[in-house]
């Protein structure tokens, strides 16, 4: 099952490496960017290359491509066996993305941020790219790039453009900003409703507190999984003959909906 959760780990920090693949996110990105200083850069990057190859696996966010450290970064990344896939921020240039896809590994796949008005422009061609799995929207960047204030209404037009050229792609369902607050755990799972009625389906996540949060808002509800049980029984009592369930009829698409509802509760269908 496609992973919900991403947790950021400053790669600098390899004392938290262990701690963050065990505090429960679905997969784990060792951060070169935002969350290491300048002067941190390159013993960043030995510690995180140093502990991929010790048999370890995760993510990579590497430093953007107009930065000293990203050519670098990724000679340096693609020889680990550890690597799960190159989180690429700032990305703009499908083809650039594609240079870095050749190079990577047979496992490894790459993540582009979208987090400018480029990268959105160009967000068809970065989706078709080679070993793209699937879109990240950084909403933060992308709201400090375009002028935007306001992480909700404002952005439901990118996050629905995001959502369906992911559709359009055949990728995994794209993966939401972070939500900043760390304390507040009803304005991280009103924030996950959010993306995830917009059909992202992922989230970024910047402390282990907000994981269970997040996978809360992802699971379906107890009425939601009821419905789609119901919807399924009357499915199979019907032996193929028109069907309905709460006065509503039953077609394709509403069994489709249904399963999908049970398989994202890790349920049998």
């Amino acid at each position: 099952m496609a992973a919900k959760t991403y947790l950021f780990v400053p790669g600098n920090r390899p004392e938290r490496f262990e701690k963050a693949c065990s505090s429960g996110a679905d997969a784990v990105i060792l951060d070169l960017e935002d969350a290491v200083a300048t002067t941190a850069k390159l013993d960043a990057r030995e510690a995180v290359f140093k502990w991929l190859s010790e048999g370890r696996k995760a993510y990579v966010r590497i430093n953007a491509a107009d930065t000293e450290w990203y050519q670098n970064d990724i000679a340096s990344l693609v020889t680990c066996p550890g690597l799960l896939g190159i989180v690429v921020p700032k990305a703009e240039d499908a083809g650039a993305l594609a240079t870095v896809s050749k190079e990577l590994g047979d496992q490894a796949v790459l993540l582009p941020l979208i987090e400018t008005a480029v990268g959105f422009e160009n967000l068809r061609a970065i989706a078709r790219t080679p070993k793209v799995e699937r879109l990240l929207f950084g909403t933060i960047d992308f709201q400090v790039d375009t002028g935007i204030r306001g992480d909700g209404d404002e952005l439901v037009y990118f996050r629905s453009e995001i959502a369906l050229v992911s559709r359009l792609a055949g990728l995994i369902g794209p993966v939401d900003g972070v939500t900043a607050s760390l304390d507040d755990g009803e304005l991280l799972r009103q924030e996950t409703l959010r993306g995830r009625n917009l059909g992202f389906r992922g989230k970024l996540c910047i402390h282990p507190k907000q994981i269970p949060h997040v996978h809360a808002a992802f699971m379906p509800t107890d009425d939601e999984i009821d419905w789609a049980k119901r919807v399924l029984s009357a499915v199979d009592e019907s032996k193929g003959s028109a069907t309905t369930v709460d006065g509503k009829m039953v077609d394709v698409p509403i069994i489709l909906k249904a399963r999908d509802i049970l398989e994202t509760a890790g349920l049998a269908v």
